[in-house]
């Protein structure tokens, strides 16, 4: 007689149950950071549970709409710099393993950074500066002849391949900081403006270089023109004026990265939230913006608002937060989280951004490496590399609560913000059982952001930006959750709708 086990399939089938069991029970996860760092983006015991009833002691609800759908999320991360590398290189192989996946990986407590941010040629971020086509004083080579990828191939594409192993999915944009000191008006890495008679050999050094990084297993997703094309105290740094670079872009970029067959989308801008007018200059020239797919801000100068008039302006253009420095003090016994949280993920996410990039991985305890004369001496690594020791700053954290869990393909999704106006209802005091409707003014919900992820979840992220309040009311789909949150703390919070 054949005999069937039923084992397996009454395994499969008690899965699926208790996984429904647990969407139904509507039970909210948190990962918390406290100011006082007692808890470090760490997961909590106890979960919270939906109820059909709002208890009333959460203060102001943050209602979360999944039908209002916004952007698509491309990611978070940091920019990978040469300096980066060089540390990661130099540290034992099996660290620098637990590192990358600690960054890298979603399992476990590793969170996820789902993107990244290379330079073309050196930043003022590298032990030194260079070129991909670095020539002796009065040689030119218009047909990049000399061209190489030898430096990077000592430590980015080392440390990329080992990032793409964990995460082959991750997203990569490149900036450049400087063209090569022969293609420019003042012979110089610092300053100066490429050359006229340069701009179709420049066009070239974009195509080759993203062809050497595929070669290498590496492929560019976009890349941004310049880097802070209106600043040029850097080492290296290069000034474009935005007539300039639309002439560029529509005249040799464009259509040379469309003559070699590639896909890699062109970002504008990649400067301060104060110059709206430079990408929407550019994108006023039908030409320009028949290539761009958007454009990409810093937060040094000007608010995040303007990203969302920059939306507002050309809605079918995408919106990119490609860098932004956070650092703290060493040793600090606090952590300004909910700050960053609200002003870099938050911020940049409800003005429309797809991403947010911060500046760098990785320094060393003195902030090094860094260029002479414009490299930035105090520009701290979301981690600290001293050796083989590593330690987490405040810009890991900051990343962390958005990486790992809203994921690639995630959509951000309507929720409460201060000045919103929603309905609440109210029993009637002498009539139990019925209802009153009420429009709340929003005035002291606290800042969050939400989104749906591609399996399904709905993610939230919260700060309390108050010394008092430490709770607040979740509003989905008719149901509530009160939830607890420090002063001062970030919380993301994780549910099955």
């Amino acid at each position: 007689m054949l005999k069937i086990s039923l084992k397996p399939a009454i395994s499969a089938l008690a899965a699926v149950l208790s996984t429904l069991l647990a969407a139904q029970t509507g039970q909210i996860e948190a990962w918390v950071t406290l100011s006082d760092r007692s808890a470090l983006f760490e997961k909590q015991a106890a979960t919270v549970s939906f109820t059909d009833r709002n208890s009333g002691r959460g203060g102001t609800p943050i209602v979360v709409d999944d039908k209002q759908r916004m952007q698509t999320i491309d990611g978070f991360g940091f920019a990978l710099t040469g300096g980066s590398a060089e540390l990661l290189m130099k540290m034992n192989p099996a660290e620098r393993s637990k590192i990358l996946r600690e960054t890298f990986a979603t399992d476990g407590n590793n969170i996820g950074v789902s993107c990244l941010r290379l330079t073309i040629g050196s930043s003022d971020l590298n032990s030194f500066v260079f070129s991909y086509n670095d020539l002796k004083e009065g040689d030119t080579d218009f047909e990049l002849k000399k061209f190489t990828l030898a430096q990077d191939l000592n430590d980015v594409i080392p440390v990329m391949k080992e990032i793409l192993a964990i995460n082959p999915d991750i997203k990569i944009m490149s900036s450049p900081w400087s063209a090569p000191a022969w293609m420019k008006t003042n012979n110089n890495v610092r300053g100066g403006q490429l050359k006229k008679d340069c701009y179709a050999v420049y066009a070239l050094y974009f195509v080759k270089y993203i062809q050497a990084m595929k070669e290498n297993g590496i492929t560019i997703d976009a890349i941004t023109i310049q880097n802070e094309p209106l600043n040029s105290r850097n080492t290296p740094s290069m000034y474009w004026f935005e007539n300039e670079q639309a002439d560029f872009i529509k005249n040799h970029l464009g259509p040379a990265l469309k003559k070699a067959g590639l896909l890699t989308k062109i970002i504008l801008f990649d400067h301060n939230l104060d110059r709206p007018d430079y990408p929407l200059a550019l994108l006023s020239d039908p030409e320009v913006a028949s290539y761009a797919d958007g454009s990409g801000f810093h937060h040094y100068a000007g608010d995040f608002e303007a990203m969302s008039l920059v939306h507002l302006a050309r809605p079918d253009k995408n919106i990119y937060f490609t860098e932004q420095m956070v650092v703290e003090r060493p040793g600090s016994r606090s952590i300004d989280i909910s700050g960053q949280v609200n002003r870099l993920i938050i911020g940049a996410c409800r003005n429309w951004s797809k991403n947010v990039i911060l500046w760098n991985l990785a320094a060393d305890p003195l902030n090094d490496p860094h260029t002479d004369n414009g490299g930035c001496s105090m520009c701290q690594g979301a981690i600290t590399i001293d050796g083989n020791t590593v330690t987490r700053n405040i810009a890991w954290y900051t990343v962390a609560h958005a990486s790992k869990f809203i994921r690639p393909g995630s959509i951000r999704i309507q929720s409460t913000a201060r000045g919103d106006r929603t309905v609440a209802l109210h029993e009637d005091e002498q009539r139990p059982g019925a209802f009153r409707a009420a429009v709340v003014e929003n005035t002291n919900v606290l800042p969050n952001a939400a989104f749906l992820t591609p399996d399904g979840n709905i993610v939230m992220i919260v700060v309390n930006d108050t010394w008092q309040a430490d709770s607040f009311t979740i509003q989905h789909n008719g149901r509530f959750a009160s939830v607890s949150l420090p002063p001062g703390a970030a919380g993301t919070f994780i549910w099955k709708p």
